[in-house]
């Protein structure tokens, strides 16, 4: 059949023959690359035409569904690497209209996939360097050399990857199912290939007569236990020096890697399995999924090598501040190590934990009108199966035991925080029966949901994490309010107070937490089904119009309340008539006793859960806009109020506005209506440009909004259908005389979760910071060992300690000057203020600028020593709790 059609240059033809692209895409293509050529900045495009067409095949391809081609032969076409054309595609995607949101997802899958690839195989390298000899002695046959063993190897893994994971992005279990492929070839080597402690493994074995043949344990029932008895030395050694749990990657290795092994029948020859009946099996996985050819690792293909700046996760060592000091090297960590830390940690928290109420919490149940315990003990029951089905259907059916294993951790995290809110609470409340707490399913589920949560982002920690963000997985948040049928709503309000009874939790484990609550804020509470909606139209009938979730004086107070997750879950909106709190924000509810009355006035009192919601989305929502702001607007700032009081009328008064929308996209809107007014030229097209970098945020937020019932388009077209059309009027009164009453700025913390082991800064000083004292030791394996010091962190000094050399007081010393005499100068009223850096922090409820406490006639540096001095007594208290978070640093 010949081609009707040739459109474009003859390079543009022969790329597409290459690539064996159908009509329908070439034309599409052709016409995507001729409107970025038309668009602005043209030039750039001109200069790398064949990069630009190969983007504009990609896109359209996958758009249309016909994708001919893998995306390693579009790369291998380009000449170019997976992360120079990630680079170019973003360049490409200038105009939110250009690039769709499916393509953002497949781009998305094909980073983290090669992320995790990229991890593994820097892992594999290293670790087959350790494991055998470069040279080994001449009686091994050239089958057997270095070369093919790791071919061998790598492949193998591959294939296992690829048919027993249906993730792609879990780092910890591929590592894990790697240590097993390891552990399989390293029994089946010659000993005189194999270093120590490898080689007197396998020689032990062989003596015993344990070696394996690739179809053992086809009955693994019958032989488990023999083979854990004889044949687990290979798999210890492996997991003690990669800090692996041995149970979990035995787990692994009998529910997922035999079953593969038995599935391959593959045939052994010189008892390792032929290198090309398994690359044939794998070329049949990698044309299938059209993605990444991961056996061209082995070649170092310049097609897979990461750029050095752009995508490379392994962590730098830290810099050298001053030439005059011996580098102190570090060794990085790497993306494979920074996850096995993490789960170490977790282990640590819930070593002392057990899987079945403690005699404490069982005292407590008893103490209740209605005895818990039954259904507590059947609701763990019955979720843990759903949760266990949940994930084999997410990770591979082949995983469902490791499921069983992280919801095990899940429980006893769920225990341990139950008995900690019960000891907080009865000791806020000094009531012993929590009858109507421990009998609340929402409240139990949330709790649950909220434990798995901490172990799922802690094995879901991805190879593209290098600072404890949350990377999303497929099982990341919120994938556990879908498995528990769970509302974003009821799960947000068990979030502070599990981060406050558990001061275990690492800072990373707090920041997850915290930025699930974010989510929740920003647009899984606004979803059309949650119970938000019904306690703002409650909120809205109890005095008709006029009562609001939250009153606006009230924003710019710090967000100090002792609300618990028990106020929340039985919030007064549900109980009979009680009496209302002149200050909601600061009193305290019994909800298992009966209320005191407070105040005079008689109608119900409010939702504790929608104003104090109300209280922290509004917080958010400053936060967002002020860092948007400042990117775009920072030349007028007499615009900030305005935009703000739109923002903040539209969440409080136009609600349903907010129904299956997202935060930003009102910020986005309010930010454009008001520049439109005020006549600044604003374009939409700068705004999500801007919007597009900062943190946490994903395109879709700007490219598919709502507009109506299942109909969903750009931003554009929703603030050209939707907000202007429902905020016209009010948009309009910022161009008159009389505005609008301006919303005042809401009161902003650093974060509502103090980091324990965060430095905190000298107001005003020249980069001093104040940090506890942490022990010069870390935690392995329940020992402890010495911790390394960074060239950063050798002139640190601790008040009450020995101070050291002289040289590095005197240093600090004269740091202070300095920052004294910076004081001095700031103060003159030649200079203008400059921004607040945004290193800040909150600091007993006082925002750190804030230096006003201190009496005018104080020295700075007497003041500097003064803070330092009153924070020791914290610091050491502090102390005991740190030692086993010594990773932690704040973010800069």
């Amino acid at each position: 059949m010949g081609r009707r059609l040739e459109v474009g240059e003859a390079e543009f033809v022969a790329l597409c023959d290459a690539l064996k692209a159908p009509d329908s895409v070439r034309e599409k293509a052709w016409m995507t690359y001729e409107s970025l050529a038309a668009a602005d900045g043209a030039s750039a495009y001109n200069k790398k035409k064949k990069e630009t067409w190969g983007v504009c095949i990609f896109i359209v391809a996958i758009d249309l569904d016909e994708m001919t081609f893998t995306f390693t032969e579009l790369l291998k076409s380009l000449s170019i690497s997976v992360c120079t054309f990630f680079q170019f595609l973003k360049e490409v995607d200038v105009n939110m209209d250009t690039v769709s949101t499916k393509v953002d997802s497949t781009v998305s899958r094909l980073k983290k996939k090669y992320d995790v690839l990229l991890a593994l195989y820097h892992k594999f390298e290293r670790t087959c360097g350790l494991i055998y000899l470069e040279q080994p002695s001449s009686e091994i046959s050239a089958e057997l050399s270095s070369v093919l063993v790791l071919k061998n190897y790598w492949i193998t893994f591959l294939l296992a990857k690829g048919k027993v994971l249906q993730m792609e992005d879990d780092l910890v279990i591929s590592f894990q199912l790697l240590l097993c492929v390891l552990d399989y070839f390293i029994k089946l080597s010659p000993p005189a290939m194999l270093k120590e402690p490898y080689k007197s493994a396998v020689t032990a074995l062989t003596v015993n007569g344990s070696t394996r043949t690739p179809r053992r344990g086809q009955n693994r029932n019958a032989r488990a236990s023999k083979q854990i008895d004889t044949d687990t030395k290979v798999i210890e050694i492996l997991c003690k020096e990669h800090d692996c749990n041995l149970d979990e990657v035995k787990n692994v290795y009998f529910t997922s890697f035999i079953p593969f092994l038995n599935s391959l029948g593959v045939v052994a020859s010189n008892g390792l399995p032929e290198v090309d009946v398994l690359s044939k099996q794998y070329d049949e996985l990698y044309l299938k999924n059209k993605d990444i050819d991961a056996r061209l690792f082995l070649d170092h293909d310049e097609t897979l090598q990461p750029d050095v700046i752009a995508c490379s996760q392994l962590e730098r060592t830290p810099r050298k501040n001053n030439p005059d000091e011996e580098v102190n090297h570090v060794l990085p960590q790497t993306p494979v190590r920074a996850a096995m830390n993490t789960i170490q940690q977790l282990m640590m928290i819930l070593n002392s934990a057990t899987d079945k109420p403690s005699d404490t919490l069982i005292a407590y149940f008893n103490n209740c009108t209605v005895n818990p315990e039954d259904s507590i003990l059947k609701r763990v029951e019955s979720l843990g199966h759903i949760f266990k089905k949940k994930f084999a259907e997410a990770v591979g059916q082949g995983c469902a035991e490791i499921g069983s294993q992280r919801y095990q951790l899940g429980v006893r995290l769920y225990y341990r925080v139950m008995e900690s809110m019960l000891k907080s609470e009865e000791e806020r409340l000094s009531v012993h029966n929590f009858s109507k707490l421990l009998n609340d399913n929402i409240f139990h589920t949330s709790l649950l949901a909220c434990a798995l949560e901490i172990v799922m982002a802690t094995y879901g920690r991805t190879a593209s994490q290098s600072d404890g963000t949350s990377a999303e997985t497929d099982l990341s948040f919120p994938w556990i309010l879908n498995v528990f049928d769970l509302k974003a709503f009821d799960f947000y309000k068990v979030i502070e107070s599990f981060i406050k009874v558990e001061p275990s939790l690492t800072r990373d484990m707090i920041k997850h937490l915290e930025r699930c609550e974010h989510r929740i804020m920003e647009s899984l509470a606004w979803q059309s089904d949650s119970p938000l909606f019904d306690l703002i139209k409650q909120s809205k009938e109890r005095e008709g119009q006029t009562d609001q979730p939250e009153p606006t004086s009230t924003l710019n107070l710090p967000l100090q309340h002792n609300h618990t997750a028990a106020d929340l879950y039985l919030s007064p909106v549900r109980s009979p008539k009680k009496k209302a709190s002149g200050h909601p924000q600061s009193g305290t509810s019994n909800p298992d006793a009966q209320p005191s009355a407070t105040s005079q006035t008689q109608k119900p009192q409010k939702s504790t859960s929608l104003s104090l919601f109300y209280k922290k989305v509004f917080r958010l929502a400053y936060l967002r806009l002020h860092t948007l702001f400042f990117r775009l607007l920072s030349e007028h700032p007499d615009l900030e109020p305005l935009i703000w009081t739109l923002f903040q009328h539209t969440l409080q008064n136009e609600s349903e506005l907010m129904r299956d929308r997202h935060l930003d996209q009102i910020m986005m809107c309010s930010m454009y209506g008001i520049c439109k007014v005020k006549n600044v030229d604003l374009r939409f097209k700068t705004i999500v440009s801007a919007y597009k970098e900062l943190p946490n945020t994903n395109q879709e937020t700007f490219k598919r909004v709502l507009i109506r019932e299942e109909q969903y388009d750009s931003i554009i077209v929703f603030y050209n259908l939707v907000f202007m059309q429902k905020l016209k009027t009010n948009i309009l009164q910022y161009a008159s005389n009389r505005p609008p009453t301006l919303s005042p700025i809401p009161h902003i913390p650093r974060s509502p979760y103090q980091f324990s082991n965060s430095p905190r800064r000298v107001p005003a000083g020249n980069n001093i910071y104040i940090s506890p004292l942490k022990s010069p030791y870390k935690f392995s394996d329940g020992f402890h060992s010495p911790t390394k010091m960074t060239p950063r962190s050798r002139i640190l000094v601790s008040i009450g300690e020995t101070f050291g050399t002289s040289e590095k007081f005197q240093k600090i010393n004269q740091m202070v000057c300095n920052s004294e005499s910076h004081v001095k100068r700031s103060a003159e009223p030649s200079d203008a203020p400059k921004p607040l850096k945004r290193l800040r922090f909150d600091i007993e409820g006082q925002d750190e600028a804030d230096g006003g406490k201190h009496l005018p006639q104080e020295s700075k540096f007497q003041q500097k020593l003064a803070e330092m001095t009153s924070t020791r007594t914290r610091m050491q208290k502090q102390k005991l709790n740190d030692g086993n978070d010594t990773s932690a640093n704040e973010e800069k």
